[in-house]
């Protein structure tokens, strides 16, 4: 145990008003701590030369005390200061008019837990210069306990937003086993898995066990044969002392470690073991450059300060690698010798966290003093001229109210509730082929700042280990480029996945997507599936080779429907025209020309006029045409019974009678096509989904049960046509056209019942070009099988077109033959 006592003088009295500090300067290799030591020296200094701080008191003095970096050393330190010797007294002390107002220690929480426990016995003020926890802010368990550090509540943002910049999904995790560390890891998780980040593993060392090189058996194998590259350690230096003692093993895992600043990542063990965290990424909390700090440690030697042994050793360690010697004379050393020559591994110029924290808190304490000295001062001056003793306990009342600016311009606060949250900046530790080290700056981390502001980082800045010239990939799988989705592992975290290919339809344009994204209506996905492509407008168009075909075979039957309606005009009295009917067999001609011509509404681009009237005007020129038919068959069948002899029947033989078939029949359509068009009218539509990588324009039937009706009534009428007409057809053949119609409307039955299946399994173009063949083939029986056996016979056979052939036909052909 070491000590340093500086005696102080108040009024005419001698009064000594002692800061306690635990720090780790029991280890060679620790000896950087000692800069705290000499934070505090300068913070002491300061005070006293202000002539308006404490100005009662010439001299503010202070005991320094080793922990050892041990529980139970920390306790035994801490008893016997209390009774200020060797063996602890309960209740007693010989320190005589010495007098301890405050206690600045706690390098971690659990020194602090240890000396807590103790000293809130007496009441005394302890002040926690290490990182901040929450357990220490319970006043119910420590009343007397204040905390120094700012709160590190946003570190795991800073941590995630790291990996989420960096794309590392996959990473390990080594903490300390207590609140602290749970605290950590409870935050860290939570929001790791909002960004779809995993642990894959988490390491926890025990604090209150510090035997390292038997603690190093529980968790190295695993980290070292763990394939994650990217490790975030959290804890401080004290008990992550392990890592450095591992050192041997780690130096060909080519880890990227992140850390925190509790964690001094220069300090180890041996002179050239940083090698394995060369490229490090550290969190250190912002502090601002304390003025004349830098300047006071370039003054520091041994002879400056001949009554610290503590300097003494550490001046010796640093400068000549040597062992303590008691002997040995401190002007031995070099008179330029200075701590600004010495490497980052034994000392550092910039002001260290804690170091900030312990001149931040002496701060504290003096000017907690000073309040409590002035108001005491008055009330004791009243009532006596005795010279006042200030007691610990009577310092809580204005160390919870201290709140002042420091020499850089912070706002300190003592009150846990109004404690900021910190500032970090990122630093990379790199370790240099010539045993060379630095930390350099490569970004920073402002929590509470603006979005895109709060989190900044220099990706040139950053050099990573000694084989990865790029950022390390750490992923539990590859990655799903383009086209893939994500497809969760069963029983695995969310990090683990395979991947599998888009849907049908769907595409994904980013990398490692959970769900694949549909095109829109009128784009389709390429062979790819990573990008939408805008789909082909098709419809059976005029231009292409089956739409102009469809067209001209439409104009050559309508065409030749209307030369035969020109041969029946021209022997418009022949018997063979006269004894058919000849008004019915124009309507029927006509209605066959407008059959063929109505095909031609469904080629083209669909309009509004266009689907509004090519099926209502295939249905009405059909209906007309069956109507026609179904007139000739039945007025065949009433000229052979109305013809008997003695029959009073004749006037059902009259034209109008047959008129009125056609037009009742037609009636009935046209009044079934008002209707459709009345309620649900064809309107021009697309189809987007029939076809995947087109558009087609069709025409939407509107009312599909009044589309239906229509062709239904057709059909109706054809069925009953022939009906009648394969009745018919036995009569005699002198004036009966029947087996021909028989024969015509098999034909048409046949095209549209094999229409209506056809129809339904199609779809788009292919609806369009099956009903303009079915309209066509349909129509084309109708006019081979009724018509062209008597064009064949009007131009081809005028001498049977007589009255004695009609009657007598075989005999006709028998004469023909002869002929």
């Amino acid at each position: 145990m070491h000590s340093v006592e500086v005696s102080n003088d108040i009024g005419a009295e001698n009064l000594n008003i002692l800061f306690l500090i635990s720090y780790s300067l029991s280890l060679r290799w620790l000896h950087k701590n000692y800069q705290q030591v000499l934070a505090l020296v300068f913070a002491v200094e300061e005070i006293n030369r202000d002539p308006n701080l404490l100005p009662n008191i010439s001299n503010l003095g202070f005991y320094v005390y080793n922990a050892y970096h041990s529980d139970e050393r920390t306790l035994e330190s801490s008893l016997r200061w209390l009774s200020g010797q060797s063996q602890f007294i309960p209740n007693y002390s010989c320190w005589g008019q010495d007098k301890s107002v405050a206690i600045i220690g706690g390098a971690t929480s659990a020194l602090s837990i240890q000396m807590g426990t103790l000293l809130e016995i007496y009441k005394f003020p302890q002040i926690s210069y290490g990182p901040f926890d929450s357990i220490l802010s319970d006043k119910v368990q420590f009343p007397s306990l204040y905390q120094m550090a700012q709160r590190d509540s946003s570190l795991h943002h800073g941590m995630v937003k790291l990996m989420v910049h960096f794309e590392w999904t996959w990473v390990g995790l080594v903490t300390t086993d207590d609140m602290r560390g749970e605290e950590f890891l409870w935050n860290l998780k939570g929001d790791m898995i909002k960004h779809d980040i995993c642990l894959a593993y988490t390491e926890k060392l025990p604090v209150s066990e510090r035997r390292h090189t038997e603690s190093q058996d529980m968790f190295m194998p695993r980290i070292v044969q763990s394939s994650v590259k990217v490790i975030i350690i959290h804890g401080d230096t004290d008990s992550l002392m392990i890592l450095r003692y591992s050192q041997p093993f780690l130096i060909f895992l080519w880890k990227v470690w992140i850390t925190t600043s509790h964690w001094d990542i220069t300090m180890r063990p041996q002179w050239n073991d940083g090698y394995s965290f060369h490229g490090a990424l550290s969190f250190s909390q912002m502090t601002k450059e304390i003025p004349g700090f830098k300047s006071f440690l370039r003054t520091v030697n041994p002879a400056k300060y001949p009554e610290d042994p503590l300097l003494k050793d550490f001046w010796f360690s640093a400068f000549k690698g040597l062992k303590k010697m008691e002997n040995e004379d401190p002007n031995e050393c070099s008179p330029n010798a200075s701590l600004e020559m010495l490497p980052l591994q034994f000392f550092d110029m910039a002001m260290s966290g804690l170091s900030y924290t312990i001149y931040n808190a002496v701060h504290a304490v003096a000017r907690a003093l000073h309040e409590m000295l002035l108001v005491t001062s008055e009330r004791e001056s009243i009532r006596n001229e005795e010279i006042w003793v200030p007691q610990p306990w009577q310092l809580h009342n204005f160390l919870k109210k201290m709140q002042f600016n420091n020499s850089a311009g912070d706002r300190v606060f003592l009150n846990d509730m109004e404690n900021s949250g910190a500032h970090y900046n990122i630093l990379e530790y790199l370790f240099f082929l010539n045993d060379t080290e630095a930390l350099v700056k490569v970004g920073q981390f402002i929590p509470n700042s603006p979005y895109g502001q709060d989190f900044t980082i220099c990706n040139e800045a950053i050099v990573w280990g000694w084989n990865e010239p790029k950022v390390p990939q750490a992923e539990c799988s590859d990655s799903c480029g383009p086209g893939f989705r994500k497809t969760p592992r069963e029983g695995e975290p969310v990090c683990c996945f395979d991947c599998s290919s888009c849907p049908e339809g769907e595409i994904s344009n980013q990398m490692n997507m959970q769900h694949c994204m549909k095109c829109p209506e009128d784009e389709y996905p390429n062979k790819e599936r990573d990008l939408c492509l805008p789909k082909a407008i098709t419809f059976l168009d005029i231009k292409e080779p089956l739409g102009m075909t469809l067209a001209c075979v439409a104009l050559f039957f309508s065409v030749l429907t209307a030369l035969i309606l020109g041969v029946f005009v021209k022997f418009c009295d022949t018997p063979i025209v006269k004894a058919n009917n000849r008004t019915l067999s124009y309507t029927l001609l006509i209605s066959l020309t407008l059959c063929f011509l109505c095909s031609l509404l469904f080629i083209g681009r669909p309009t509004a006029a266009t689907c509004l009237f090519r099926q209502t005007t295939f249905g009405l020129v059909f209906t007309v045409a069956v109507s026609s038919i179904l007139a000739k068959t039945i007025l065949v069948i009433l000229a052979f019974k109305v013809t008997i002899p003695g029959s009073s029947n004749k006037i059902w033989l009259q034209p109008r009678v047959s008129n009125c078939i056609v037009v009742l029949c037609s009636g009935i359509q046209v009044t079934l096509c008002g209707i459709w068009l009345g309620i649900s009218p064809p309107f021009p539509d697309t189809d987007t989904h029939s076809q995947p990588n087109k558009i087609i324009i069709e025409c939407n039937e509107g009312s599909v049960t009044g589309f239906y009706s229509v062709l239904g009534y057709i059909g109706f009428l054809a069925l009953g046509s022939f009906t009648v007409a394969f009745l018919a057809r036995s009569l005699p053949d002198t004036f009966n056209e029947a087996k021909f119609i028989t024969f015509s409307m098999l034909v048409f039955c046949s095209v549209w019942i094999s229409f209506l299946p056809t129809y339904q399994r199609t779809k788009g173009k292919a609806m369009v070009v099956v009903e303009i063949f079915s309209i066509l083939t349909s129509s084309a029986g109708l006019l081979g099988c009724i018509f062209i056996p008597k064009c064949y016979v009007l131009l081809l056979r005028p001498n049977e077109n007589t009255q004695e052939c009609i009657r007598n036909k075989p005999n006709c052909k028998s004469e023909k033959h002869l002929t």
